[in-house]
């Protein structure tokens, strides 16, 4: 137990420094820098966002997933396409800001493509019109990427492909997840997609913050684009 709470007392440092990070270059050195011990740290903090949302995903994913192509927005080291690719699904184009990042998505030799990009700040570099499905985990938050990237999302998926999409339900959190669900709700009177499926999880990873304990809750959003 000593040792597990040392660790976790590690991971909430590390995360809680990150969240002092306000310009996108600060940002992109933090992750760089985190790259090499970030998956045995999520799992420290029981994050379960990947599996979560390649549960939703996968349930209502009828096509051929060995043929669908998959655009891991935010790709990280590749925590989602692990899941996904466990599932059946076997073509994956990542997408992240961090080249350190980019580098362990590589080694894991998961992924078809791999292309830099700062979410939010530049259009991704994918033609339109052209995934089956497309996915956003961890990205979505306060002091993360802006809410009018689920738009480029959209733009990037074919007509009948899925969005995938996940935030947190924290505290801290609550005013960005009510813009992100105003913006899913406008784009569905735009015609642009129509919801599938919205999870609410209770247990979606542990309390990082000052003034939480336990676990936060968190959502997963399933679009599918007309």
């Amino acid at each position: 137990m000593a040792a597990g709470g040392e660790a976790f007392k590690h991971v909430k440092k590390t995360i809680l420094s990150a969240h002092k990070s306000t310009l996108s270059g600060e940002k992109v050195s933090f992750y760089n820098s985190w790259a090499e011990t970030y998956d045995q740290d999520v799992a420290v903090l029981d994050y379960r966002a990947p599996s979560l949302a390649a549960n939703i995903m996968s349930s209502h994913f009828s096509s051929d997933r060995e043929a669908a192509v998959v655009l891991d927005v935010a790709c990280g080291t590749g925590l989602v396409a692990r899941q996904m690719k466990s599932r059946g699904f076997g073509h994956f184009v990542g997408i992240d800001g961090s080249e350190a990042m980019l580098r362990m998505a590589r080694e894991s030799g998961l992924y078809q493509d791999l292309k830099q990009c700062m979410l939010g700040e530049e259009p991704l570099p994918v033609q339109k019109d052209l995934f089956d499905v497309v996915v956003i985990v961890g990205a979505l938050s306060i002091g993360q990427v802006s809410v009018g990237v689920v738009r480029e999302l959209c733009k990037s998926t074919k007509p009948g492909g899925h969005v995938c999409m996940t935030t947190r339900s924290n505290r801290e959190n609550v005013e960005y997840k009510a813009s992100l669900e105003r913006e899913l709700k406008q784009m569905e009177d735009e015609g642009l997609w129509t919801c599938l499926e919205v999870a609410e999880v209770e247990e979606w990873e542990r309390a990082v913050s000052e003034d939480e304990d336990g676990y936060i809750s968190g959502a997963v959003y399933l679009y599918k684009k007309l």
